[in-house]
């Protein structure tokens, strides 16, 4: 344990340390992803853990879930050292895992997901008496309150995660361990998480946070602990410490957290959007009659829980979605049902896009990066020659978009898929950008990226605004829609229930609007809106 992790713990010596973690290593091949971790976690505590992607938290989370085996140390828990084979094994000496991403049977109950896989007795009535009485229990003694009959399809996201938390309760978790649990909740859902969290720490649960959200951290943990390149390198107390400080901790540096742009200068529209629906595979339009406009010089951001139309809006926008009504224009181009058009001739309009799945609408993943920085612009007179593609053109423009975007390792004949994550990301911002598009499409534009990467990509994307460009932009984190949009669109089972000035609204009234609980009498709500 390093000092900074030794100095957090002192006069806590004399206290139960639920989790005790060993000098961890493992190995993926030639990458150490973690390297020799020591990590004690006090009983009845929020613990939380941070650091870049690629840091090493995922893979001790999952060696102490038993997804993964340690290949040197060990792990103690409550004092007694255990061998953890298995998700099994992990739930057998009391640790709970709510993932990301549910692992709920949505047609089911939550009564029924509760108990799937932890029946008592062979018979099911006696079974069901059993867990229903279980679960009641629970609920009053944590304050979760779940309808135990309600159909998990039908419930919101952070109801959901409420039956997941249950779900480990029920099985006996004393230790619970949460993986980015904010990420699909609106701002009043993760109050409502941080009240169950306080709850269960009250009554003696661990509960283990593991999250890149810095005011998270700040706002319900009782120590921090910082991971880079698969090594602890600080565990602090929280009170005693700032999002700045732990920032540098995760980077090795000092990181501009905070974006810092001029007031916006309105310009013609570049986007007009009329009536514009796009059907779904379910009975509701995934995009159901929004009108808007992006003008130049301006950064509009779409707001709204994950799943609300967001992701289709883009990609009818881009050409690769089909119209189902109403129209949209860029400039004079106009695009309706009988006049489509494809990603081709959007970006011969100018515009240009950065989708949400990079792998799978945005890169190859067995191209090099040479190819990956080419994709979709290989026509382009610059590169191309009657037919024949111009290696020196195309070496010069990928070694400048590795350059620009500090693209690692600076590599262009590197395979895509050898890139981590956040390289592909940059990797495909500085292809897009680098056309100086009229209208910039992006979605999820810092999924995946490391703290210090975001600071340059959000200083990019503001660079695009100044310059001139409409930009478009869809994320999941509120934080940054609200730090870089002039405006602000709220989408809410594919319609747009709120048109805002992000200057003069609120990350709680934002939540509310996403859940489509505001009043439109408040004075938040532009004309804009349809």
């Amino acid at each position: 344990m390093t000092g900074a992790a030794r100095g957090a713990l002192d006069g806590a010596e004399d206290r139960e340390f639920a989790i005790r973690l060993k000098h961890i290593t493992k190995r993926f091949g030639h990458v150490v992803a973690n390297r020799s971790i020591s990590l004690d976690v006090v009983a009845g505590s929020i613990h939380g853990i941070v650091g870049e992607n690629g840091a090493g938290k995922s893979t001790l989370m999952s060696i102490l879930y038993g997804f993964y085996q340690a290949d040197s140390g060990h792990i103690e828990i409550r004092g007694e050292r255990v061998r953890i084979r298995s998700s099994r094994a992990a739930i057998d000496v009391g640790i709970g895992m709510v993932h990301q991403h549910f692992m709920l049977v949505d047609t089911f109950t939550v009564l029924e997901n509760v108990m799937l896989g932890a029946e008592t007795g062979a018979r099911l009535g006696p079974a069901i008496t059993h867990a229903r009485a279980a679960l009641q229990r629970l609920s009053d003694t944590f304050g979760i309150e779940v309808d135990p009959h309600a159909i998990c399809g039908s419930l919101s996201v952070g109801a959901r995660q409420r039956v997941e938390i249950l779900k480990a309760l029920y099985r006996g978790a004393e230790i619970l361990v949460l993986d980015e649990p904010t990420g699909v909740l609106t701002p009043q859902e993760a109050d409502q998480l941080f009240v169950v969290l306080r709850a269960l720490r009250a009554r003696s649960v661990t509960v283990l946070l593991i999250t890149h959200k810095l005011r998270e951290i700040l706002a319900i943990t009782d120590s921090v602990s910082v991971m880079r390149a698969g090594e602890i390198v600080g565990t602090v107390a929280t009170a005693e410490t700032s999002r700045e400080a732990l920032a540098e901790l995760m980077v090795g540096r000092k990181v501009l957290l905070d974006v810092a742009k001029s007031a916006r200068v309105a310009q013609a529209p570049v986007l007009q959007v009329d009536a514009l629906c796009v059907a779904s595979e379910g009975v509701r339009r995934a995009v159901d009659a929004v009108t808007f406009n992006v003008r130049a010089g301006e950064i509009v951001g779409i707001a709204g829980v994950a799943g609300n139309g967001q992701s289709e809006l883009l990609e009818a926008l881009a050409g690769i979605r089909a119209v189902a009504s109403g129209q949209f224009s860029v400039g004079e181009h106009c695009v309706t049902p009988r006049q489509p058009c494809g990603p081709r001739e959007m970006r011969s309009l100018g515009v240009a896009h950065v989708p949400e799945d990079r792998l799978r609408a945005g890169l190859v993943a067995d191209f090099s990066a040479l190819d990956s920085a080419l994709l979709g612009y290989q026509d382009d007179p610059a590169y191309s020659r009657y037919g024949f593609l111009s290696y020196q053109a195309i070496t010069a423009h990928c070694n400048h978009c590795i350059e620009q975007f500090d693209v690692r390792p600076a590599d262009a004949s590197l395979r895509t898929g050898g890139f981590s994550g956040g390289n592909q990301q940059k990797l495909l911002l500085a292809r897009e950008l680098g056309r100086n598009p009229k209208l910039l499409l992006v979605g999820q534009p810092t999924r995946g990226v490391d703290i210090g990467a975001i600071e340059l990509i959000h200083r990019r994307l503001i660079e695009m605004r100044d310059a001139g460009a409409a930009v478009l932009l869809v994320s999941v984190e509120l934080d940054e829609i609200m730090s870089l949009s002039d405006r602000i669109l709220v989408m809410f089972e594919g319609r747009i229930v709120a048109d805002v000035n992000a200057a003069s609204t609120t990350e709680r009234e934002l939540g509310l609007m996403m859940a489509n609980a505001h009043s439109s009498s408040d004075g938040n709500v532009s004309e804009g809106a349809s």
